[in-house]
C-alpha cells in the first residue's frame, strides 16, 4: 500500500504541557486509520496538526509528497485534506441539496469555470452523492430538522463534495443512537478506498467495525499499531491500560 499522509518526530506543547512528543504515524493511501487511546493521549492534536490548525514545534508533515507544516488551513484544504470537527458545520437554514451544491462549488478549480452551474449541472452529481451518505430521501429538507446522526452523515458528504482525498474525523459517533452508528460505519466502509479515512474515535465497538488500522497514542506518542486483535494483546497496550478496564474502555 502506497504511503501517503507522513507525521515525522512531530511535538507540539501547551503552556508546558507535551502535547504531541516526537509523534511518528504514515497512513496509506484508501487507508482507513483509526486513532485511539485515553484521553490526553493527543489524538485530536494529531488532527490539528495535520490541517494546520496547530502548528508542530518539531517535525515534519506531508501529504501525497507535499509537505503541510508551514502551510495555512486554506491552503492545506485545497490540496485534498478534509477536516470534520465534532460539532456539526452545516448550513442550517439551506436544505441537504443547498449544502452539497455549495461545498462542490468550492472545489479548487469551480470558480475559474464562470458558465458552471450548481443547480443544472450537479443534480445528478449531488443526487448521486446524497445516496452514498444516506440522505437520498432528504434532499430537499432543510437541514435544520435533520437528526444528529443525519448532520453527522451531510457534513461528511460536504467533504466528499470538496474532492477531500484525506478525510480526518474527530469522535463522529459521539451521540449518535445504535443505529446511527451501525448506518455511519457502513458509511465509512464505503468511502474508505477511494478516500484516506483517518478517525480519532473512543467507541471500540464502532473501531473493530470499520478499522483497517487501528494506531493507539499514549503521553502524545505511538504507543501501538496493528488490527483490533493485535493491539489488545500488545504488551505496551497492556501495561498502558492496566486497571484501567482493558483497551476496550479507552
Amino acid at each position: 500500500m502506497t504511503r501517503h499522509l507522513h507525521l515525522r518526530d512531530i511535538s507540539v506543547s501547551f503552556n508546558g504541557f507535551k502535547a504531541l512528543d516526537g509523534l511518528n504515524m504514515s497512513v496509506g493511501k484508501g487507508e482507513l486509520r483509526c486513532l485511539i487511546g485515553p484521553n490526553g493521549a493527543g489524538k485530536t492534536t494529531a488532527l490539528d496538526i495535520i490541517c494546520g490548525k496547530v502548528k508542530p514545534s518539531a517535525g515534519s508533515v506531508s501529504f501525497d509528497g507535499v509537505t503541510l507544516e508551514d502551510m495555512e488551513e486554506h491552503q492545506i484544504a485545497r490540496v485534498g485534506v478534509g477536516r470534520k470537527f465534532q460539532v456539526p458545520s452545516v448550513f442550517r437554514d439551506l436544505t441537504v441539496a443547498e449544502n452539497l451544491e455549495v461545498a462542490r462549488a468550492r472545489r479548487p478549480g469551480v470558480w475559474a469555470n464562470l458558465r458552471w452551474d450548481a443547480r443544472r449541472a450537479g443534480r445528478e452529481d449531488i443526487e448521486r452523492l446524497a445516496q452514498l451518505v444516506g440522505l437520498a430521501e432528504q434532499l430537499e429538507q432543510s437541514a435544520a430538522h435533520l437528526s444528529h446522526g443525519q448532520t453527522q452523515w451531510l457534513e461528511i458528504g460536504m467533504l466528499v463534495a470538496q474532492d477531500a482525498e484525506l478525510i480526518l474525523m474527530d469522535e463522529p459517533t459521539a451521540g449518535m443512537t445504535a443505529h446511527e452508528t451501525r448506518k455511519t460505519a457502513e458509511l465509512f466502509v464505503r468511502l474508505k478506498g477511494r478516500h484516506t479515512l483517518v478517525v480519532v474515535e473512543h467507541d471500540m465497538g464502532f473501531v473493530k467495525a470499520i478499522g483497517d488500522v487501528i494506531s493507539v497514542m499514549h503521553l502524545g506518542q505511538l504507543l501501538a499499531e496493528g488490527t483490533a486483535a493485535e493491539v489488545e494483546a500488545h504488551p505496551d497496550v497492556r501495561r498502558a491500560y492496566l486497571g484501567s478496564g482493558g483497551i476496550t474502555n479507552a
